[in-house]
């Protein structure tokens, strides 16, 4: 962190959308906190996510034990997405002052903020195949960053990324938000401990997606910078459901394209592969063995996976398969019992009428008193924290490592990417965790990298 800071950006940005006023906020305005308390944050992507979970998640935290973290600027490819951002964050602020806040600065173009020195970290919150080059890009920068799950579109993608991330020396935090729930870093200090015994099988339940979507080409909406949206990805033409809603911010069609990520096997599999990993303690290796089946969309513009099953073998024997047939969420299987977790909120249908649905307990143990055990003070204690973007920014200050550190989000990745190829191939995958390489099939290892179209490859 420098030293000090002063309390907000000063002039303009070349080519930025005109900004609120002020465009210097004074000290008075959010408390006079000690300069080096400060961090300073731009959020890149601001839809659906970026509203829902991560800027409420370090807003949260403005002025909290004498921190003074605040978002300064909001950047999106979207005018009107751009201007709401904007307008999310005053909305925030004014209520949180009791006064008038207008202060936000707007970007449309990342490399932008980026380079404004006043701006020391950033969220991304952008569909999965932005996340590496822009992770890439901010840490070159010099900015520390929250990075939206999964880590990458491609293995490659991913291993340029971390690498990138060491060798910056910048805090990023996957949001692996898992890793912040009571639950789950309870259920791994059990399955670690040998509450279970020696874990023997993993599952994972993870739904599919539907078929559907509107294939037919449509204008791209006015103040919208369809092209750089596509980044790396190949130019195809414009279509609402390939890409985002208009009037609202509900699920997004790109979620359900392979031109931008592998469908819920990435998108929630991130999450849920990650935590069987803490469980296995596996999280900086992988899978040996892959393979599996999966169906895929015969029909309509949306052509991610839907029902699936697919297996990895670890090089300990233990095998990890992953399914829709599965509850939602992690159950690792020992020779002692066993241990299911998953995340509060969770229901399922009530046998006698489907429209109700009932709160499924979030941990569970095949004996309830496996649940009742203590963690003794010479046991393993998961790192664990009570918020992931309070655990960022608490980093930030500190320089420790984060709860979810980009390698073990690699890794994470990684091993549902490498489901994926054994879905779409229909082939055993033989990979080595060491050299990230799959042995002795072409066809599987062209699936670790895609065509980067120019401008917009990974550094």
């Amino acid at each position: 962190m420098k030293p000090s800071r002063r309390d907000f950006i000063k002039g303009s940005v070349a080519g930025s959308v005109a900004v609120g006023f002020p465009t210097i906020v004074p000290k008075s305005v959010f408390g006079a906190t000690a300069p080096s308390n400060r961090i300073t944050i731009g959020a890149i992507g601001v839809g659906r996510i970026s509203r829902g979970h991560d800027m409420p998640g370090v807003m949260q935290f403005t002025g909290v034990a004498g921190r003074d973290n605040r978002i300064v600027a909001v950047c999106d490819l979207s005018e009107q997405r751009v201007e709401l951002g904007k307008q999310f964050v005053n909305k925030h602020y004014t209520e949180k002052l009791g006064k008038p806040y207008t202060g936000t600065k707007v970007y449309s173009n990342y490399k932008e903020l980026l380079a404004n020195k006043e701006i020391d970290a950033v969220l991304i919150s952008t569909p999965d195949h932005q996340h590496a080059r822009l992770a890439v890009a901010a840490v070159k920068a010099g900015k520390d960053v929250y990075l939206q799950k999964p880590a990458s579109l491609t293995i490659h993608e991913g291993r340029v990324m971390a690498d990138q991330v060491k060798a910056s020396g910048r805090i990023v935090q996957i949001g692996s938000q898992q890793r912040s729930w009571k639950q789950f870093a309870r259920a791994v200090a059990l399955v670690r401990n040998g509450r279970i015994g020696t874990v023997k099988q993993v599952e994972v339940g993870l739904p599919g997606d539907p078929a559907g979507g509107d294939p037919e080409t449509m204008p791209v909406p006015a103040g919208f910078n369809y092209d750089a949206w596509l980044g790396s990805t190949p130019e195809v033409p414009y279509t609402l459901d390939r890409v985002m809603p208009t009037n609202d911010f509900s699920r997004p069609g790109w979620l359900r394209m392979e031109q931008f990520g592998a469908g819920m096997i990435t998108g929630w599999g991130a999450h849920h592969v990650d935590t069987a990993h803490w469980g296995m303690d596996t999280e900086l290796t992988g899978p040996v063995e892959i393979w599996g089946s999966a169906e895929f969309p015969q029909q309509g513009l949306w052509d991610v996976h839907g029902p699936f099953k697919t297996y990895g073998r670890y090089a300990n024997g233990v095998v990890m398969t992953i399914s829709g047939e599965f509850e939602n969420g992690i159950k690792w299987i020992g020779d002692k019992g066993w241990i299911f977790v998953c995340r509060d909120g969770m229901t399922t249908p009530t046998a006698s009428a489907s429209d109700k649905q009932v709160p499924i307990v979030p941990i569970r143990a095949s004996d309830p008193k496996i649940l009742d055990s203590e963690i003794g003070p010479n046991e393993f204690h998961p790192y664990t924290s009570d918020d992931q973007h309070g655990n960022w920014l608490d980093c930030i200050h500190s320089r420790k490592a984060p709860t979810a550190p980009v390698e073990i989000g690699h890794r994470a990745c990684t091993t549902c990417l490498l489901h994926w190829i054994a879905m779409k191939t229909d082939h055993h995958v033989h990979w080595d965790p060491e050299t990230e390489a799959i042995k002795g099939d072409d066809i599987a290892a062209s699936l670790l990298s895609r065509h980067q179209r120019h401008p917009y490859e990974i550094a």
